[in-house]
This record gives structure tokens, C-alpha cells and sequence, in this order.
């Protein structure tokens, strides 16, 4: 491949994950998450990036946090309880993409 075209598709790559992580933090703002969580430093809830390292070799990690998160709870990092988050706050498709963008920190 010539240098031109693999220079040209890294920067395509690298411009869509930014879009994407853009995209993603953007709905975390808009659903409310950003109030409990932030991506390095726990707050109310633990950061993104605990919840990551978690759930790291999981395979069933996006289904469960998809029907925890939904449904919300607590005893999984602790006694503060995280509220439930319905379609109305997150659709079932911004809510996947903000946990795959979570797992992936």
C-alpha cells in the first residue's frame, strides 16, 4: 500500500474514534452519568475506567451492565445505590453505545 493512502487511513481512523469518544461523552453529559461518574476518578459512582478494568475479560460484560444500568441497583461498588435509568433518560441504542465506549477506557 502506497504511504499516501495508509497515512490518509490512519487519519480517517483516528478522526472516527474521536467523533465517536466526542459522541459517546456527549450522550454520558446529556443522559446524566457525568453527575455520579467521571471517566478517571470515581465520584458518587466509580469511574469509567474501574468499570472497565472490572470488566475487562468478561465476555457477558455488555449485556449485564446494559440490564444493571437499565434497572439500576447497588452492592456492586458499594452501598450508594445508582438509579435506575429509563428509555425515556437514554434509548436502548445511546445507552449501548455509551457502555461499549466505557468498556473500551
Amino acid at each position: 500500500m502506497n504511504m499516501k493512502i495508509t497515512v490518509l487511513l490512519l487519519t480517517v481512523t483516528v478522526c472516527a474514534l474521536n467523533v465517536s469518544a466526542q459522541a459517546s461523552e456527549e450522550l454520558m453529559e446529556k443522559s446524566g452519568c457525568v453527575s455520579c461518574h467521571r471517566i478517571e476518578q470515581k465520584l458518587i459512582g466509580p469511574s469509567f475506567r474501574e468499570v472497565a478494568a472490572k470488566y475487562k475479560s468478561d465476555k457477558d460484560a455488555l449485556p449485564y451492565l446494559l440490564e444493571k444500568v437499565r434497572d439500576g441497583g447497588e452492592g456492586v461498588w458499594g452501598d450508594m445505590p445508582m438509579p435506575p435509568n429509563s428509555v425515556e433518560k437514554i434509548s436502548d441504542a445511546d445507552l449501548k453505545s455509551v457502555i461499549e465506549w466505557v468498556l473500551q477506557q
